[in-house]
């Protein structure tokens, strides 16, 4: 016999005075389930998860968890004040015995056991929250956004420690790589309703796009009938009218009924603004040396950024990545060294504090009174892209309700203030972004269009995350900063990265198995050292190459179909207008060829060389 669920919501619906965030919500949560929580910001993930663990009343319907059974959540803004250590809050729950449990988390998730609470940051908060988390070995873990604050080791042995444990857990994440690994099971929030798929976040969006697909053939089926049904209420005989006032009420519902369907929300309309181009060259620094004390960042450090280049930096959380990013803009000057920054530069930065975010402004405020956008706090537009537009118009295409727009930025998700800080920085124009881990709080579909516009941007991109997927997507340059002032300049993204370097490297390994050896500079191959290209085919390059083949397919159809429409001789005649823009069409389409085809021997050319 089946044992029973830990966790059991019917029928939950929860609403804050206009429609139900969430309507109507049936699940069951049982032992060993491992599932992600996936949908819009401000769909109601976060909310779902407050439910689950009795910190929201429900408007309706009911959650039950059986006697014995011990529910954990991970809150996003944890509260240690009272405790004299990170230490004595993470162990909080448990017996003195049983106080290593905690102590062994705060490990492998790097936070000091005798940090105090009082001058703590957020990012050690929530990380001992965590662990304060996992060492209470509850039978369901929620877990809000847990690898926020975290870097890659961390992530990687939090990893481990969830495919490892027995207990079930339910994930909210941005993080493909980390869904991908744990998940077997997938909630996706979508209008108010919980959908459940048997299977992880791998097979998530062909799932999504079928369950969509069928909602707009339904959809379709409707507005068919809606009209049938009007056409005989206009042109239908009288008297037979009123001898159907029920087809008639029929109508009415079936209108009513696609009146209540609440149609999905598009992608943001994201996109940088490319300004005017910059020099060839953005940044040059040689033989840089920086430290703060006798904490070393980088040392003897060289490094030339061309225009067009996405360079991340990766490494633990304090080894100084995001000092070294203010270097190479020019904000922050070396102890020794030069630093040469090129012409023409715009930039644009998404700072991970949001600093530039007040908390007690509204968003009307937040994208009205930013005297780099040219518009003053009493403005109601917002000049985007060198051209007016109305506040709440633009705040739309940013997926925000027109009732959110004089509303405070506190009472935004994280993701939704992440989503405010895009908007910000994409109505300006800009030839060099600096995204300092733009990837937090971001939902799966955002980050997938962010990944997609800095693929399409025309400028250059500094970039530190600690998100692996997003790193390969994106980064053509990975600066790895391994400690102790170590900086070595890679090809390519993140498992680029790993391949190139032929190891893993200290810092991602757990204590036990970390080679104390240090790395020399004798140790790193000679062309790595200097940035020269490598033999070895990019994750970007690779995905390309794949990509290409289906790309000259269809232009050679396109033009194919364009030949045939001009051979017709009678087209001059009898449509100028049509014949001159087939002839600019198949002129457009002959240059995309010829320069895909030239890709593709480029990039064939280097694969071939990598295999040898």
């Amino acid at each position: 016999m089946a044992a029973p669920p830990i966790l059991t919501l019917t029928d939950a619906t929860l609403g804050f005075g206009g429609r139900p965030l969430l309507s109507g919500v049936s699940i069951a949560i049982g032992a060993g389930d491992r599932l992600c929580v996936v949908g819009r910001n401000g769909s109601g993930k976060s909310t779902l998860m407050k439910i689950m663990a009795g910190m929201v009343d429900l408007d309706s319907g009911e959650r039950f968890v059986p006697p014995g059974r011990h529910v954990a959540y991970l809150p996003q803004d944890p509260d240690p004040s009272g405790f004299a250590t990170l230490a004595d809050f993470a162990a909080a729950d448990l017996a003195p015995e049983d106080r290593w449990k905690a102590e062994s988390a705060m490990d492998g998730l790097k936070v000091a056991h005798d940090a105090s609470p009082a001058t703590a940051s957020g990012g050690e908060k929530r990380r001992a929250a965590l662990a304060r988390l996992l060492a209470a070995e509850a039978d369901l873990m929620l877990l809000d956004e847990p690898t926020n604050h975290l870097d890659i080791q961390a992530i990687e042995w939090l990893e481990d420690h969830l495919a490892s444990t027995r207990a079930a857990f339910a994930l909210i994440s941005h993080d493909r790589a980390f869904l991908t690994r744990l998940a077997r099971a997938t909630l996706w929030i979508d209008r108010g309703t919980v959908h459940r798929s048997p299977h992880g976040f791998d097979r998530f969006e062909d799932w999504r796009d079928k369950i969509w697909e069928e909602e707009d053939q339904q959809r379709h089926k409707l507005d068919r009938l809606i009209k049938q049904e009007a056409h005989w209420s206009v042109y239908g005989i009288s008297a037979r009218r009123t001898r159907n006032q029920g087809r008639l009420r029929k109508l009415s519902a079936l209108r009513q009924e696609r009146a209540d369907q609440i149609r999905r929300s598009g992608a943001a309309a994201m996109a940088f603004e490319s300004g005017s181009k910059s020099g060839k060259l953005v940044a040059e620094v040689k033989g840089v040396t920086k430290a703060f004390g006798n904490c070393r960042i980088v040392s003897d450090f060289s490094l030339r950024i061309a225009r067009g280049e996405r360079v991340a930096l990766v490494g633990p959380n304090g080894a100084g990545k995001t000092t070294l990013l203010r270097i190479l803009i020019g904000e922050t000057q070396p102890d020794s060294g030069t630093v040469r920054i090129g012409t023409g530069l715009e930039l644009a930065v998404f700072d991970q504090s949001r600093a530039a975010l007040d908390p007690e402004k509204s968003l009307w405020e937040t994208l009205t009174t930013d005297p780099a956008l040219g518009v003053s706090g009493n403005s109601d537009q917002v000049t985007v892209r060198g051209r007016p537009k109305h506040v709440v118009g633009y705040l739309k295409d940013f997926l925000f309700d027109e009732r959110q727009a004089r509303g405070p930025v506190k009472a935004l998700s994280g993701g939704e203030q992440a989503r405010l800080l895009m908007a910000r920085l994409m109505a300006r124009p800009s030839n060099m972004l600096v995204l300092d881990e733009p990837t937090n709080d971001l939902d799966i579909e955002t980050l997938d269009l962010l990944q997609e516009i800095l693929g399409e941007y025309d400028g250059t991109v500094l970039l530190v995350s600690h998100d692996r997927d997003f790193l390969d997507r994106v980064a053509t340059t990975t600066i790895a900063m391994e400690g102790d002032g170590e900086a070595v300049i890679y090809s390519g993204g993140w498992t680029d990265y790993l391949a190139q370097r032929g190891s893993k490297p200290d810092w991602l390994k757990t204590e036990d198995t970390v080679d104390r050896k240090p790395v020399t500079p004798k140790q790193v191959p000679a062309q790595v050292k200097a940035a020269a290209p490598s033999r070895k085919i990019s994750f970007r390059q690779q995905k390309r190459l794949d990509e290409l083949p289906g790309e000259i397919e269809r232009l050679e159809g396109d033009i194919s179909r364009l030949e045939s429409l001009l051979a017709n001789p009678d087209l001059y005649a009898r449509d100028p207008g049509k014949f001159e823009k087939a002839t600019a069409a198949l002129s457009q389409r002959q240059t995309l060829l010829e320069k895909a085809e030239g890709e593709w021997l480029e990039l064939e050319e280097l694969a071939d060389a990598a295999n040898t």
